[in-house]
């Protein structure tokens, strides 16, 4: 099983063909091998392409639900992880706030 193929959506390797689609197990998303979907990709606010592992900075002060201060703009978060799909895109660490969601309109790619 060698030539496993990841779900675009969710990374799942449980994939399976069904006709002339691929399925994922986990999450059941439908996809056709080797297309290349432009919905499925991020882009910051400057519309440059984002990929998983990059560095960005915020470019506007967040508000943070629960948090006493904003994450303030010029702030660097590295190793991003993407959501496609998702409202908030974004999934990263910030030092000081901790896991978090961010919308890719308020970063640039640094």
């Amino acid at each position: 099983m060698s030539d496993t193929v990841c779900c675009p959506k969710c990374q799942s390797e449980f994939t399976y063909n069904q006709d002339d689609k691929m399925v994922c197990s986990q999450c059941f998303y439908e996809w056709t091998p080797g297309e290349t979907a432009e919905e499925d990709k991020i882009f910051d606010a400057h519309g440059h392409e984002l990929q998983n592992g990059d560095s960005v900075v915020v470019i506007k002060d967040l508000p943070v639900k629960g948090a006493p201060k904003p994450v303030k703009s010029g702030t660097k978060v590295k190793n991003i992880r993407l959501r496609p799909g998702s409202d908030h895109n974004i999934d990263c660490k910030i030092e000081g706030f901790g896991s978090m969601a961010l919308k890719s309109e308020f970063v640039k790619k640094s």
